[in-house]
């Protein structure tokens, strides 16, 4: 017979391990609970590129078994010195379906078994292929749209706005096996945007746009009173800019990259290679300023700041440069702010912050479901 006390004395496991998988690197968070604060224990981060037989920094697209030998690899170094099993992972944002929808003001109840039929007018695929979430949209006191030549208020108190998410089965098993093959434990998944706001954005009021800047892509979201609006994403990222430099300069993938990190756009002497980023840049963010013209003629709202996440926002001078092209305050994320650090390791972490949103954010969720 199994002894039922076998477990009874084991010590609980008190830290939380957060797992990015990018498209060109694994970045991953450890955070500990003391007297009520997330005590970062270790982070790190491994390059894919070398999985997919392509240069540091290149996007990859690498199947669950190679991403398992890539994590795998990750949590031996010594240098991350990964301690826990107790994990929680992300899910690329491109990998679900993410629609406003309005419904009756009706119980919670009454809704969970509307949604699903209201769900198959905004899901391209059969709803028995994919698992649905939904939350609803805290009402707003008022909103106003505009209608022909006049303005009316809009505001209905029979509807309720929800929030309706759906990701397909085959990425929940792709990434569970994952969890399993790397011997990890997790309870839950989460898109990449909602473990983004958990760990650089604060209770803000007015709508701020978190501008997140991958290998291949940049993905922009609008979050207005924690909820969000509205989604974009434009097919350049940081490798468009490392491809440029290379080409421009006549220099290697690999130099090309190595440049870009070291140097970024910071230094004057280096004004051609400012000049050559700047062109990948200017058109990320004209396409960004678009996205926020659009909402703000929507909702008559004004945004109050940009927030830069992502492994392309850790370049250096970005920032800057994006405070140029914007009307609006630009910001580095730092979620390392949300967690206690050795004092000898902030500016390291403030650097490194918009790499590793995600992750911090995961693991802080993690943490909060381990209490509760």
């Amino acid at each position: 017979m199994e002894n039922p006390f076998k477990n009874f004395f084991k010590k609980k496991d008190s830290s939380a391990l957060g797992i990015d998988v990018g498209s060109s690197s694994i970045k991953v968070v450890q955070l500990s609970k003391k007297g009520g604060k997330a005590i970062l224990e270790t982070y790190g981060e491994l390059s894919l590129g070398p999985y997919a037989g392509v240069e540091i920094g290149q996007s990859t697209s690498l199947s669950a078994e190679k991403v398992v030998e890539a994590l795998s690899d990750l949590m031996k170094e010594k240098e991350v010195n990964i301690t826990t099993k107790n994990c929680a992972v992300a899910i690329p944002f491109a990998a679900s379906l993410m629609s406003i929808i309005e419904m009756p003001a009706l119980s919670y109840k009454q809704l969970a078994s509307m949604i699903p039929l209201e769900a198959r007018k905004y899901i391209p695929v059969p709803i028995s292929e994919v698992t649905l979430d939904w939350s609803i949209i805290p009402k707003e006191e008022k909103r106003v749209e505009e209608d022909d030549d006049n303005k009316k208020d809009v505001s209905k108190m029979g509807y309720v706005d929800v929030l309706l998410v759906a990701i397909h089965n085959e990425t929940i098993s792709r990434y569970s096996e994952i969890v399993k093959k790397t011997d990890l434990e997790s309870t839950f998944l989460e898109i990449e945007i909602f473990s983004t706001m958990r760990s650089v954005l604060d209770q803000n009021v007015a709508p701020v746009l978190v501008l997140d800047m991958g290998a291949s892509t940049t993905k922009l979201y609008i979050v207005d009173r924690g909820t969000v609006r509205t989604s974009h994403t434009i097919n350049r990222g940081s490798q468009d800019i490392t491809n440029t430099i290379s080409k421009s300069l006549g220099i290697s993938i690999r130099d090309a990259e190595l440049m870009k990190r070291g140097i970024g756009i910071e230094f004057e002497k280096e004004e051609n290679l400012k000049d050559i980023i700047s062109l990948v840049l200017s058109y990320i963010f004209s396409e960004a300023n678009q996205v926020i013209l659009n909402y703000q003629r929507k909702f008559n709202k004004t945004l109050s700041q940009i927030v830069l996440v992502g492994g392309g926002s850790a370049l250096k001078g970005i920032a800057e440069l994006a405070q140029a092209n914007f009307q609006i305050e630009v910001v580095a994320g730092n979620p390392f702010m949300k967690t206690v650090a050795p004092a000898f390791l902030e500016k390291v972490l403030r650097d490194t912050g918009p790499e590793f949103a995600v992750a911090v954010g995961l693991a802080l969720r993690k943490l909060s479901e381990d209490d509760s």
